[in-house]
């Protein structure tokens, strides 16, 4: 090997040793420790709320950034250039201030169009009238992550799908595929290859941005230390343990996807 050339071998992840030598040594302190303990025990409750929150909204965010990325990518240029601003325009908006919008604006609107719509069902007693506080603060909170996330999710599929090489596409055109069938068949299973690096990213960054949904009251791990410390002033330890309970989730879910990664890398080379 030429000197100064990077070596092949796959490095040993020190910092990961390190991390989970840090880990060990905060668990064996929360337990040994009654105040952090009885800490740790009242924000874990919260963990449930944000697992619930996270995957229901990056599903959903998926689903819908999915079909913006189609629309980007169609024959159509009307929805060439909905998408487009639908893209951009949810980009521009912080994350906090959409879900604001969407908590004490979008719901009443919605709330309002949807007893309009249903107006005469609802004369005739086959629905009843919809109220505001009908519309969940955590469902609120779930939609506003939706629609932000699915922003910068479809340009994640769009870039992926649009890495397929085209004489593949023509050769399934060739072969007398449908266009379903050649999305299904040769386009996604190629493009999640490129995929799942950047969406994977997007999933970890939602883990952490769930905390937001703390502003609405929502019972997540943000929002049992904020209750917590607000009324044992333990602010240190409640928000060390918040902060060691997000890095736990992070860092794990960040090591499944990059063993993910590599699989699928190796899948694909044999």
């Amino acid at each position: 090997m030429p000197a100064g050339a990077p070596s092949t071998k796959p490095e040993f992840p020190w910092w990961l040793a390190v991390a989970a030598v840090l880990a060990l040594a905060a668990a064996l302190s929360i337990a040994a420790s009654d105040l952090y303990a009885q800490v740790f025990a009242t924000v874990a409750k919260g963990i449930g709320i944000t697992i619930f929150v996270t995957a229901v909204a990056f599903a959903l965010a998926s689903a819908l950034g999915l079909g913006i990325a189609l629309m980007a990518l169609s024959g159509s240029q009307w929805l060439r250039q909905i998408a487009r601003f639908y893209v951009e325009i949810i980009r521009g908006v912080p994350i906090l201030v959409l879900l604001f919008w969407i908590a004490f604006a979008g719901a009443p609107a919605f709330v309002a169009a949807w007893n309009a719509l249903t107006g005469p069902l609802q004369s005739a007693g086959l629905l009843g009238e919809l109220l505001v506080r009908d519309v969940s603060l955590l469902w609120r909170a779930i939609m506003a992550l939706t629609i932000g996330y699915s922003a910068f999710i479809s340009e994640v599929f769009r870039a992926g799908i649009q890495s397929v090489e085209k004489g593949q596409v023509e050769a399934a055109k060739a072969l007398g595929l449908s266009r379903v069938q050649r999305f299904r068949l040769i386009v996604f299973p190629q493009a999640i290859r490129t995929i799942l690096p950047p969406l994977g990213n997007d999933f970890v960054a939602m883990v952490k941005d769930s905390s937001l949904v703390s502003v609405l009251g929502v019972a997540d791990i943000t929002q049992m230390g904020k209750v917590y410390a607000a009324g044992s002033f333990r602010f240190f330890e409640t928000y060390s343990i918040v902060a060691y309970i997000y890095l736990i989730l992070t860092v794990s879910l960040s090591l499944a996807l990059r063993a993910l990664e590599q699989r699928l890398r190796r899948q694909h080379q044999e």
